[in-house]
């Protein structure tokens, strides 16, 4: 017997608001059995179409590459180890539907070479995914002088999708991969580089995570004819996971996601007709708040003075 699409809405709602099950393995294989999961894309849904996807060398960039490839596409992975992509992607089998571009994202002047170099192959890209991520131990810069995590997880992936704007198809897709970290943060319009108080590398991830999922609406009106979104992979047993939060690792080692679980959803919005509508946070196929927790929601004036950080950053209009 089925259950009504109302009462399967309550489980998905009540499994994302207790965290623990929401975001584990429970709640994907939970909500996989509802009706009101999504289909998968068909087996050639990106057949001959050009994806590109940062931080491709390990986890969950990796295996999104290699989900992708899966469905068809050619993938423009962006890494800043050559050596060390080449050898995840001929481990996970795909290291010949890809091609391997250098780049340092929070080096604005490297993301701007990347884009002559891409430009001048002539690439197509049906979308980009934005997955490349950080956490230093200390407060860091990048060389244009940003605090790093914001330079890597805001300014580079906004100035890389804004100057590839030639090469990127009319219904091009933009995912931005966040974490649900950024639930503990507020946005910090008035401190975007991280400068007042005691530096915590967890804090500067999820501000800048927090950043992403801000200003999701006013980078899908400054693009238009792109649908942007920020997916949420949930917990998932990662490098990045792993060498960062290790106690967390080992005690939630039983109910992590695996990396595929992790990719799900970026892979889905990549792939999924019709475009689903943008400008949302979004986990396990669904469209999720971006505030909650104890947090009011961010105001507009919040918003636009992060938009107008993030743009004379980066010297756009």
């Amino acid at each position: 017997m089925q259950l009504p699409d109302a009462v399967d809405r309550a489980i998905d709602t009540a499994l994302d608001r207790m965290i623990v099950p929401g975001y584990t393995s429970i709640g994907l294989a939970v909500r996989r059995r509802l009706d009101t999961w999504p289909d998968d894309p068909g087996p050639e849904a990106l057949a001959g179409r050009g994806v590109l996807v940062t931080g491709g060398s390990s986890g969950l960039g990796a295996q999104t590459v290699a989900d992708l490839a899966a469905l068809g596409a050619y993938v423009h992975v962006v890494v800043r180890s050559e050596d060390k992509a080449r050898e995840a992607l001929t481990e996970l089998g795909v290291l010949d539907a890809c091609t391997i571009w250098r780049c340092d994202l929070g080096d604005l002047d490297d993301v701007r070479d990347l884009v002559d170099r891409l430009v001048g192959a002539k690439v197509a890209l049906r979308g980009i995914v934005h997955n490349a991520g950080v956490m230093p131990p200390e407060r860091s810069e990048s060389p244009q002088g940003h605090e790093l995590s914001m330079a890597v997880h805001l300014l580079g992936p906004v100035l890389l999708t804004e100057l590839l704007q030639p090469v990127l198809e009319e219904d091009a897709r933009v995912v931005f991969v966040t974490s649900g970290g950024m639930y503990a943060q507020e946005l910090r319009a008035d401190d975007p580089e991280y400068v007042d108080g005691e530096y915590s590398p967890t804090t500067a991830y999820a501000r800048s995570k927090r950043a992403q999922v801000e200003l999701l609406p006013a980078l899908t009106r400054r693009w238009p004819g792109m649908t942007v979104h920020a997916t949420h992979p949930g917990w998932a047993a990662t490098p990045g996971v792993t060498d960062s939060l290790p106690t967390f690792a080992k005690v939630m080692a039983p109910v992590l996601r695996d990396a595929s679980a992790g990719a799900d959803t970026t892979v889905w919005l990549m792939a999924t007709e019709p475009a689903p509508e943008g400008g949302r946070l979004w986990q396990d196929r669904a469209p999720r708040p971006s505030t909650w927790l104890g947090l009011k929601a961010t105001d507009r004036a919040s918003r636009d003075r992060m938009l107008t950080w993030t743009l004379d950053a980066l010297d756009l209009p």
